[in-house]
């Protein structure tokens, strides 16, 4: 079966100020590296709907949502962006392209759950897995992955799923939301200390977090997750596997210190892959979150993607 991409225009008129790292030329360089490797020819390439309340609460505060909306509905009508958090910049374009975020990873659940194709990645923008249940932080309005798990587990009645998070920073928002509920495992590795400054204490016991300090490279990362991630994710036998797929551990991101190259992000996704072939029929769904230099992002989500599609 094929390989979904998941995106939408209205994800690039997201824009949070000039100069500022999570900008709208990050799908730029992703659709041109998909281009011109010819990965665009061999995907599924499908428009990610707006997602609706009832989704987003299966995450989320209610609350939160609602005043959240109300805010970005406000922001939507004028012309002026406004400061969520000192890094968190909401504009006019905000509020669908979170809504677009969050639907792909919704979508794309769908679509793979129901044999439509094997596995799908989502190239959205904002990312999500900062947010927690009841705020907005790090770039992040709305979990996508978070959301699409709950939808998993909530609307298609699944009992276990799992959550791979490499980015470079801890996930904080998706920790805060599954934390504590043991139909999801989270598996994650971060840099530590970095922003969010979480992590290294995990929040529940469904949890496998691999704090990495600066300047480790990607044999050692390697053999921390082949020690601490493959087991746990072996005894749990998800049903499905989703990953929040953040490339600014990249030796060429100044966002953080860590060495891993495209190589290595290649292993990564063949390790996770290879769990869900044997428990969760290759269902993956896989969310774009970090990733700043902008030509190592595209190489890196192109190898990803190749691994996702068997090429």
């Amino acid at each position: 079966m094929s390989t979904a991409l998941y995106s939408h225009p209205d994800c690039r008129l997201h824009d949070m100020g000039e100069g500022h790292p999570e900008c709208p030329q990050r799908l730029d360089a992703i659709n041109d590296r998909l281009l011109v490797s010819g990965l665009h020819d061999v995907l599924d390439l499908r428009d990610a709907p707006l997602a609706d309340i009832p989704a987003l609460i299966r995450a989320h505060e209610s609350r939160y949502v609602t005043e959240l909306e109300d805010l970005l509905v406000r922001i939507a009508a004028g012309t002026e962006s406004r400061y969520i958090d000192p890094d968190t910049v909401a504009c006019p374009a905000t509020w669908r392209a979170a809504l677009r975020s969050a639907g792909a990873a919704v979508a794309a659940t769908d679509a793979v759950l129901a044999g439509e194709v094997e596995n799908a990645f989502c190239a959205v923008r904002p990312p999500g897995h900062h947010a927690t249940r009841s705020q907005a932080m790090g770039f992040c309005f709305f979990n996508n992955i978070a959301v699409a798990a709950r939808h998993a587990l909530d609307v298609h009645g699944l009992e276990r799923v799992a959550i791979v998070d490499f980015d470079v920073h801890h996930g904080n928002g998706t920790e805060d939301i599954v934390a504590g509920d043991e139909r999801v495992l989270m598996v994650g590795i971060f840099q530590h200390p970095l922003y969010p400054n979480s992590g290294a204490v995990p929040m529940g016991t469904n949890m496998c977090n691999l704090p990495i300090p600066p300047y480790t490279r990607g044999p050692e990362i390697r053999d921390l997750i082949e020690a601490m991630w493959m087991p746990r994710l072996e005894d749990f036998k998800p049903q499905m596997v989703f990953i929040s797929a953040g490339f600014d551990g990249h030796r060429e991101d100044d966002m953080g210190q860590l060495g891993l190259v495209e190589a290595d992000y290649e292993w990564i996704t063949r390790r996770v892959k290879a769990v869900a072939e044997r428990h969760a029929k290759g269902r993956i769904v896989s969310c774009l979150e970090g990733g700043y230099a902008l030509d190592a992002l595209a190489r890196s989500v192109a190898v990803h993607v190749r691994v996702l599609a068997d090429l």
